[in-house]
């Protein structure tokens, strides 16, 4: 039986603190909308707000690029929400229409009022790549004058406290929560709907994750389902960008409307290629042997359901499930019978191939929707096998439903019931012998295979929101630039765009191109140098009298694992030619700073972070070094504000693997889209897309320093390709004031030398931002 919603006592809300005065605050008017702002704003800052508003009053998209440390978090916030206030006063009451019922996951019993309550103002819908950084945005708003109907959306990994549901991960945890609000098992879903009713001004306040997932171990309702009945009702609605980008995961956002909304994208630099994976699909043949092993169970389980129940539920049809293994098994044959002649290259096809493909065993636009029909059934009748609910005490094999990756397939195959799409994808199947733990690589005695088709068209993902009829879409980061490109690679029209400056003076910063090392060998890590060994002997001494003379943080950047790996290893290993005592290059970068080194693991990634922090903050060491690569952890948003990182050394660009299949033929479609029998002159070049790539992320790890408008540091380049102007063309704007190339080493080191000692005359404690500890902000990090 389901427990009383009495056992979790229904406690009236504490009233909500006032939000800071805004009359204490300055107002700056701007493009006749009234901006409250925290405080004086700089030039810099009022020409953003200025672009965030055009776009808004005008109906336009923009591409807005500020430098880290400018607060465009907050400009983007105060304009956005003035520019909301002029059609109204914000929202107030609770979502969901009152809590009409939509705490269940079925979006059948949402109640109407609440989208149409909403309908007549714009809604803001906020969205950053994660949640630490969707926490940091929701800190920033409780320092403003605006208090709107707010809502954060997050995942039930994250927002679970069901006892058992709570422990499962991924689309088991999924089903396990479908299955228990449907039989109304779940006691925290089933009071759902009595607390949003007595706790209306619930979300009228700036409130995380973690507060939602307090409220529910405190008074018990749900949290992930008091996050989507807010949302059904609200000013501004912060999101994950997996949230807006999925097909799936956008439709299961019922209540919310599109039409006239204002999507906003922070953090945008990696945007076009999550649109773009978001439209692609990887099939592995291990994963397909499990989708049979899953159809298998259903047949399995619809079959001792029906002998044990004496029913015959027209849902569950054995007939259906044994098809569905049929056709998965002919699939699986048929990926395996592909001739390969080359390991390398792959098999290769244009993107329309899929239809002949897969017609041949008789799945098209008409038949996948009964195959989706049976998976959908398949995934319920699964949920119930592992609930244990089939009366008959049989339980599924299986945790997750790996079925649902062949719905996922199918949709994105025949998105719209057409082919148009096809143009933009590569039908590409390839084959690798290596091992994975748990899973059967073997297909008919052939190596495990992958079968894609990836889209090369990120606008796709964009196209959909202009078809849901969004007003603007603003997209912002540090590290947009070019902006030209990124606007045809998502193929849309940009007509506001900003490239803002600093907000620090020239004697904050040092930038500098160093192309030689001391001994006057060129640092070039191209594939051609970067395995000799006086290229890395000279490396190694660079980092070594850099870290010598960069106080407290250093941070290093490698093109990749594999070469950051090669050079630790060589300097650990062997001694330094000029050295007088024998040491290893190694061993003198550790009299000067304590080392940590990026791990390839994600799940190890907090303990590095903790570790650099403890030796940072270790009174008997001069700092620590951490070694990192570009597109790593490191160097995607966290903040090495201060001592953290005073210096970011970037050892080369981190081109991708040019022999890649995904990568070659991705710069193919772009050679095709410029040719020009095309008639498209704007169009990027599949060389240009490739050095592009390498400059963002290049550009990405060197906003690790200089984090606020106190902060300084020095930004060091440390390849002689740095010196080209097609290299220097593509950096940051507001770093192409600061940048000088350097021919003699020595120049290099006397001018950082006399840098860093210029600012140890400057009180610490007045370069420090907002007076705690600016060793590193752990907080963010590791949420």
């Amino acid at each position: 039986p389901s427990p009383s919603p009495a056992s979790f006592p229904i406690v009236p809300p504490t009233p909500p603190p006032s939000p800071p005065p805004a009359a204490a605050m300055p107002v700056y008017r701007i493009r006749g909308v009234d901006v409250d702002f925290p405080y004086d704003a700089y030039d810099c800052q009022i020409t953003y707000m200025d672009r965030v508003l055009q776009s808004l009053q005008q109906g336009n998209n923009a591409l807005l690029e500020s430098p880290t440390g400018t607060g465009k978090t907050l400009c983007l916030l105060c304009s956005a929400l003035a520019w909301r206030r002029t059609f109204g006063e914000f929202l107030r009451g609770g979502g969901g229409g009152g809590g009409g019922g939509g705490s269940q996951p079925s979006g059948s019993q949402q109640s109407g009022a609440s989208a149409t309550q909403s309908s007549s103002y714009p809604v803001i819908i906020y969205a950053s790549r994660t949640h630490s950084q969707l926490r940091q945005v929701i800190k920033e708003l409780k320092a403003t004058s605006y208090r709107p109907k707010m809502a954060v959306l997050g995942s039930r990994e994250q927002m679970c406290i069901h006892e058992e549901v709570s422990k499962l991960r991924g689309k088991a945890q999924n089903n396990g929560c479908h299955y228990l609000c449907k039989k109304r098992l779940c006691r925290h879903n089933n009071i759902v709907t009595d607390y949003m009713k007595n706790n209306t001004e619930l979300g009228s306040e700036p409130f995380d994750i973690e507060d939602l997932v307090n409220i529910g171990r405190t008074k018990g309702p749900c949290p992930y389902y008091i996050s989507r009945e807010l949302s059904k009702s609200v000013d501004i609605l912060f999101a994950p960008y997996n949230y807006l980008i999925d097909p799936g995961n956008r439709r299961s956002l019922t209540g919310i409307s599109w039409n006239n909304a204002v999507l906003i994208f922070d953090e945008a630099h990696n945007l076009e290629s999550i649109c773009a994976d978001a439209a692609s699909f990887d099939l592995l043949t291990s994963n397909l042997t499990s989708c049979i092993t899953e159809a298998q169970e259903c047949i399995q389980l619809c079959s001792f359901k029906r002998s044990i129940e004496n029913s015959a539920e027209k849902q569950f049809d054995p007939e259906n499930y044994a098809i569905l293994k049929a056709l998965l098994m002919a699939l699986e044959k048929k990926i395996g019978e592909l001739v390969i002649d080359s390991k390398e290259l792959g098999y290769t096809k244009p993107g329309s191939y899929i239809y002949e493909f897969l017609s041949e065993l008789n799945i098209t636009s008409e038949t996948s929707k009964k195959l989706i029909e049976t998976i959908d059934s398949a995934s319920l009748l699964l949920e119930e096998g592992n609930s244990g609910e089939t009366k008959a005490g049989v339980k599924a094999k299986s945790t997750v439903s790996r079925l649902e990756t062949i719905r996922d397939m199918l949709d994105i195959i025949f998105k719209g019931g057409g082919q148009n799409h096809a143009k933009y994808y590569s039908f590409h199947v390839n084959e690798s012998s290596r091992q994975t733990s748990g899973d059967s690589l073997q297909v008919f005695g052939k190596a495990s295979r992958t079968l894609s088709w990836w889209c090369f068209n990120p606008g796709l993902a964009m196209e959909e929101f202009l078809k849901l009829g969004v007003r603007s879409i603003i997209l912002t980061s540090g590290t947009l630039s070019p902006l030209d490109s990124l606007a045809m690679e998502l193929n849309l029209e940009f007509p506001v765009r900003l490239e803002n400056p600093h907000v620090i003076s020239q004697d904050q910063i040092w930038v500098g191109v160093v192309p030689v090392g001391p001994s006057g060998h060129p640092l070039n890590s191209s594939y051609r140098t970067r395995e000799t060994v006086k290229y890395k002997q000279e490396l190694g001494t660079v980092i070594v009298n850099f870290a010598r003379i960069v106080p407290d943080g250093l941070l290093v950047f490698f093109p990749s694992y594999s070469m950051m790996d090669k050079c630790i290893d060589y300097w650990k290993n062997r001694n330094h030619e000029h050295s007088v005592d024998d040491s290893t290059i190694w061993q003198r970068m550790c009299k000067h700073k304590q080392p940590v080194i990026e791990p390839r693991q994600s799940s190890n990634f907090p303990n590095a972070i903790e570790d650099y922090a403890a030796k940072l903050r270790d009174p008997s060491t001069s700092g620590a070094i951490f070694f990192a690569v570009c597109r790593g952890k490191v160097s995607e948003g966290l903040d090495f504000a201060d001592r953290a990182g005073r210096a970011v050394i970037v050892t080369g660009m981190p081109f991708s693997t040019p022999t890649d299949p995904k990568v070659r033929l991705k710069r193919e479609y772009l050679d095709k889209q410029a040719k020009p029998s095309n008639k498209n002159p704007k169009a990027l070049t599949g060389e240009e897309w490739y050095v592009q790539q390498a400059a963002r992320a290049v550009n990405q790890a060197v906003g690790r320093v200089i984090r606020h408008r106190h902060d300084y540091g020095a930004i060091i380049y440390c390849d002689e390709r740095f010196v080209w102007p097609n290299y220097q063309s593509q950096m940051s704007y507001w770093l192409k004031p600061y940048i000088k190339c350097y021919s003699k080493y020595g120049e290099v080191v006397q001018t950082l030398t006399r840098f860093f000692r210029d600012k140890v005359c400057v009180d610490p404690k007045e370069m420090d931002s907002n007076g705690k500890d600016p060793v590193l902000n752990l907080e963010m990090i590791l949420f």
